[in-house]
């Protein structure tokens, strides 16, 4: 994935964060040696940064994988708090308990193995945080599922949403955005995006740290 930033800049941005707690630390190793998808300290401080913001009690995660930034947001939440993770593979969901474990945050994460989607229509009750970061071309089918499931002040977080600089690509390309004319995943971000932008209910900012992420207000 191409830095969205400088790379010097970037460079800059990791070396001023305070080392994280060992688990933490485990999950980025894992990480990175098997190639496993996480959003990074930079943007899981974000996370903590944000609920902290909003006073967030409740959180659904939407594409948990080995659970990195579910306690991030488990953190945030504290005592009483509680977060959704979600994940398709039972085999990301297990080995996620394990770290939710040691990192003593256990109580207050409810697990559930299936599709994303899914788990979230099922669930009637207004969160305080919803996050996004499942396959991108469902990206707007989660948009449309949003507003009813965030409650007024409370986000929408969305991760990849600059998707390695293809946004820019797209954007600059009609005959992408025509059906079936070019990638799906870039397709999905791109309208995502412009939902986010266009909708009256929400008030969106996405910022440029690692690969994007929108932050998008329940208005």
């Amino acid at each position: 994935m191409p830095n969205i930033t400088d790379e010097q800049v970037e460079n800059y941005l990791y070396a001023m964060l305070p080392p994280r707690e060992l688990v933490l630390q485990e999950i980025e190793r894992q990480a990175k040696e098997r190639d496993i998808p996480i959003v990074g300290p930079a943007v899981g401080r974000l996370f903590y940064q944000y609920a902290k913001l909003i006073n967030a009690k409740t959180v659904f995660e939407m594409g948990s994988a080995i659970g990195y930034s579910t306690i991030w947001w488990a953190k945030a939440v504290g005592e009483g708090g509680k977060v959704h993770y979600t994940d398709g593979s039972r085999k990301n969901a297990d080995e996620a308990r394990r770290y939710f474990d040691q990192a003593g945050v256990a109580d207050r994460i409810e697990v559930h193995v299936g599709d994303a989607l899914e788990v979230l229509s099922e669930r009637k009750e207004q969160f305080d945080i919803l996050f996004s970061d499942v396959d991108k071309h469902d990206y707007p089918r989660v948009f449309n599922m949003a507003a009813a499931r965030v409650r007024k002040g409370g986000l929408f977080l969305t991760d990849n949403t600059l998707w390695s600089g293809k946004v820019a690509y797209a954007a600059g390309n009609p005959q992408l955005s025509k059906p079936g004319a070019g990638d799906k995943e870039t397709e999905g971000v791109v309208e995502l995006n412009r939902l986010l932008y266009s909708s009256a209910d929400w008030y969106t900012t996405i910022i440029p740290l690692r690969d994007g992420v929108a932050v998008a207000m329940r208005l």
